[in-house]
This record gives structure tokens, C-alpha cells and sequence, in this order.
């Protein structure tokens, strides 16, 4: 039998929907859901296999977990977390193939302290900066907030054309059920 360690390990729902949160941030965790049903069963050990030019499924986890961490986390709240594992997935570093379930396990704990900022952020706070983005231009929190929903679609592309080409007929189509989990609606605030 093959060791799962997708994200069907973790009972917890990672989508709030009813929270009323922004409907930005409902679309970020939209994406989100779509990349755990997009990887989930993905073994371990297809998910550190490298297809060049392709990375790894294992180290696209891990990277969206840095990013979020960046943004949300360091950015946003002024701390890191404690997730060195995290630190060889940045961008601009050499391509790695770091344990998928230990990715899966820092995608967990970062998205649920991003979550803490995210529920909190309004209409208003969109258009201000991070509090702790120290650039020369930073962009607002808006504009992080579509780069972030953005990041993982395109990831949703890859981390597909891998397990395809790995052969896993069981590839789920996308868009799914956006229309039920989180329809379009105005800004309330």
C-alpha cells in the first residue's frame, strides 16, 4: 500500500468560508482548495521526483508555504514562524526536492497563521501597505492578496502537468465548484 501524504491526512477543514471573510481572501482560500484537491493522493515519492525543466511537487508545497509566510506572516505580522524547512524553497534559490509530507506540514501551520492576518483585513486595510514590508515601493495588501491567489494557479498548472506526465490518471479538472464554495459577491465593508 502507498503512504498518502496529501493533505486527506489533515481532518481540518482548511476553507472557512462562512467566516464572511473578504471576498479576496475567500478567493485565495477557493485556490487553496483547489490545490489540495489537485494534489490529493500524490505519494511521497512522486512527490519529490523532478521533471525537468519541472520542479518537484514536494517543493512547489513548500513554496507556496514560503510565500505565504513572507507575505502574511513576516510582512504582514512581523514574525517568521518557526519553519526552517521552508528556507530552501524560497525564490531564486537552486531547485530541491525537500519531503512532501514535511511541506504538506509547514503548508498547514503557515496557512493557518496567515489565516489569523487574512480574516482581519478589510476593504480599507486592502488598500494600505504590509505593516513590516520594508521595500523602497511595497504594493498594497490587495495587490499581495491577488498575487498570492495568482501564485497558486499557476502552480496548479505545473503540479498537473507533473503528475500527468507521472502518469496518475486521476488528475482532477479545474475550475471546480467555485459557484457552491464561494460565489461572487460585492464588497460589504
Amino acid at each position: 500500500m502507498v503512504r498518502r501524504t496529501g493533505p486527506e491526512l489533515d481532518a481540518r477543514p482548511v476553507l472557512r468560508f462562512k467566516s464572511m471573510a473578504h471576498p479576496r481572501v475567500e478567493q485565495l482560500r477557493f485556490a487553496r482548495s483547489e490545490w489540495l484537491r489537485g494534489l490529493d493522493g500524490v505519494a511521497e515519492e512522486d512527490g519529490v521526483r523532478r521533471l525537468l525543466p519541472m520542479n518537484s511537487i514536494s517543493w512547489m508545497v513548500g513554496h507556496l508555504a514560503w510565500h505565504e509566510r513572507l507575505i502574511w506572516l513576516q510582512r504582514g505580522q512581523g514574525t517568521l514562524g518557526v519553519e526552517p524547512a521552508l528556507d530552501g524553497v524560497a525564490n531564486g534559490l537552486p531547485a530541491s526536492t525537500p519531503p512532501l509530507a514535511e511541506m504538506w506540514d509547514a503548508w498547514r501551520r503557515i496557512t493557518v497563521n496567515a489565516d489569523t492576518f487574512l480574516d482581519r483585513s478589510t476593504a480599507v486595510d486592502l488598500l494600505t501597505m504590509l505593516p513590516h514590508d520594508d521595500r523602497p515601493e511595497p504594493p498594497t495588501i490587495g495587490s499581495q492578496l491577488l498575487r498570492t491567489t495568482y501564485h497558486y494557479w499557476s502552480h496548479i498548472g505545473e503540479a498537473s502537468a507533473v503528475r500527468q506526465i507521472l502518469g496518475h490518471g486521476d488528475v482532477p479538472q479545474f475550475v471546480g465548484p467555485l459557484e457552491r464554495l464561494t460565489p461572487f459577491r460585492p464588497e460589504s465593508d
